[in-house]
């Protein structure tokens, strides 16, 4: 085989790194802080970073080593976002809306040594940290303007300790640079320890998937730093050099609205329960964010109502993505091709609330229960699995890594199915399916549908048993009117679904119970009211 002659140059975090300081250097990072908005330029970034890295250094970390970071999205969170990989250490951004006891699971399970902390979020760690052997010292980040608590040390002080002109070490790509853990839906959480080439490539898919960012871009991150990297927003800025505006620990609707309206925000993302709570709080202050050109969605299904009260109420497109933490996290984004543009207007709807086609370098497919490979025919259903750079090989540290591969594919545990064109439509997760009678009900699609009703803010399906038909849909649903009914619901929903879809109950709630990441928290919901029709 001749091979090409070009050079092999590592694809590492540091060049991100340098090209925002460098290349970005006038482009800003506006925060929200408890006493009004911090604001600086990348090329300051890079000045604190790199004095970060040197304190880290100093501090003996060592490549390889696990340092945790529990923090809202905030200035601070980003300088140890590159401080840490980019040292050769690893950052575990922990999810603090765990469990403590899911907390002290994966904190020890990494072998975390050093913790920043934000101040807001230390009770935790107080209550915790006699039960984290491997933490040798915790650093608090001062958000809420009281100081540092005793036993800890302040950021700040520890970022000053650290010299001006550290040099950055030459790492390989391949080397680990990120470890988050899945939600613990099931079981403990798992470890998804990403490399530097994996979330370099992952940036510059996105870059590629046609989100159409650039250095004249104000993104807003509202995904949270603790989750999958913020959908990897934060490094995706190294390589286009957009500017970012974190809200911190201000995630209401009424700080957020304010905030949105003064920064000048263009492009926003989120999940869709922070988005309808912007969407409300947009809304009922009655103003117009005119700056805002595009808006993505995921972690949860996009619905009609959400996509058309931004579309309609405020001239905002929205995209949706698709992803896991397994994938670092984006894998689709629902983009309409050019000949879809003539299509009618419904139809272009229904493709748009699909996930949409794999970005580049991502592979995926359907695979039904016998293995195989199912047609993309835009019905055939099965599980999807998906293969890339970008994708975990294996768990970390994990035993149950051999069950979730298949032929070298990671097995999603979505059904789905993909249509000629390539776009992915999710259809369930397989332990969300409802099997009544032996036929399956997609509590996607019936949630979907009955969030269409214009007095339902929120809806969750869950399967309960049934003494004949084993399994049932039980529609928990949150209401924005007083007086609507279970013979309300399911009138609306006739004709709209196949009658054997229609839910057997409908429980009215004040919230939706959700998970650490924000979406419908299902196995709470289902140890409620498993019996619910059999009681």
């Amino acid at each position: 085989m001749l091979q090409g002659l070009m050079m092999d140059f590592p694809l590492t975090l540091t060049h991100l790194l340098t090209r925002l300081s460098t290349y970005y250097a006038k482009q800003r990072v506006t925060t929200k802080t408890h006493d009004g908005t911090h604001q600086y330029t990348y090329a300051e970034h890079g000045r604190r970073t790199a004095q970060l890295a040197s304190a880290l250094s100093q501090a003996g970390v060592q490549p390889g080593d696990r340092v945790a970071t529990l923090g809202w999205n905030s200035y601070r969170h980003f300088e140890l976002y590159f401080a840490i990989p980019c040292i050769g250490a690893v950052i575990h951004t922990v999810n603090f809306r765990l469990h403590p006891e899911q907390v002290v699971h994966l904190m020890n399970h990494a072998e975390d040594t050093i913790v920043f902390v934000d101040a807001s979020i230390y009770p935790l760690i107080e209550k915790i940290r006699p039960l984290l052997p491997t933490v040798r010292r915790v650093i608090v980040m001062d958000d809420v303007g009281q100081g540092t608590p005793a036993g800890t040390e302040d950021y700040e002080a520890f970022l000053a300790s650290g010299a001006g002109d550290f040099a950055w070490p030459t790492l390989d790509e391949q080397a680990a640079a990120g470890l988050c853990y899945t939600s613990g839906t099931t079981g403990n959480p798992k470890g998804c320890l990403y490399s530097h080439r994996s979330l370099v490539l992952h940036s510059l898919g996105v870059g590629l998937s046609g989100l159409a960012l650039d250095e004249r871009d104000q993104v807003l991150s509202i995904v949270p730093m603790f989750h999958v990297n913020a959908w990897g927003l934060p490094y995706g800025a190294g390589l286009m050099g957009y500017g970012l505006i974190f809200p911190g620990r201000f995630m209401q609707p009424q700080e957020l609205v304010p905030f949105v309206m003064d920064t000048g925000v263009t492009f926003i993302g989120g999940v869709p329960t922070i988005m309808a709570g912007l969407l409300m709080g947009l809304t009922q202050a009655g103003v117009h964010p005119a700056s805002i050109q595009n808006a993505i969605v995921g972690g949860s299904a996009l619905s009609r109502n959400l996509l058309e009260g931004f579309e309609k109420g405020f001239g905002i497109p929205i995209l949706q993505g698709w992803g896991m933490t397994e994938t670092s996290p984006v894998a689709t984004i629902g983009i309409l091709r050019s000949h879809m543009l003539g299509w009618p207007e419904e139809d272009q709807i229904r493709q748009r609330l699909k996930q949409g086609p794999a970005l580049p370098f991502v592979e995926t497919r359907v695979v039904d229960e016998a293995g195989t490979v199912l047609p993309w025919d835009g019905k055939s259903a099965g599980e999807l699995q998906v293969r890339g750079p970008w994708v975990i090989s294996s768990y970390y540290n994990d035993p149950r890594s051999a069950e979730s591969f298949q032929d070298g594919w990671f097995r999603t545990g979505d059904i789905a199915n993909i249509d000629g064109d390539g776009y992915v439509q999710l259809v369930d997760r397989v332990k969300d399916m409802v099997k009544s009678g032996g036929e399956w009900i997609s509590s996607v699609d019936l949630e979907n549908t009955i969030m269409g009703h214009p007095q339902i803010a929120e809806a969750a399906v869950i399967a309960v048993a049934h003494p004949k038909w084993t399994e049932r849909p039980l529609a928990c649903v949150v209401a924005t009117a007083p007086g609507l009914t279970r013979k309300d619901v399911l009138e609306y929903l006739k004709g709209k679904v196949a009658d054997w879809w229609l839910p057997d109950d409908v429980v009215f709630l004040d919230a939706i119970p959700k998970t650490s990441v924000g979406k419908f928290d299902k196995k709470a919901l289902r140890a409620q009211y498993q019996d619910w029709l059999t009681r």
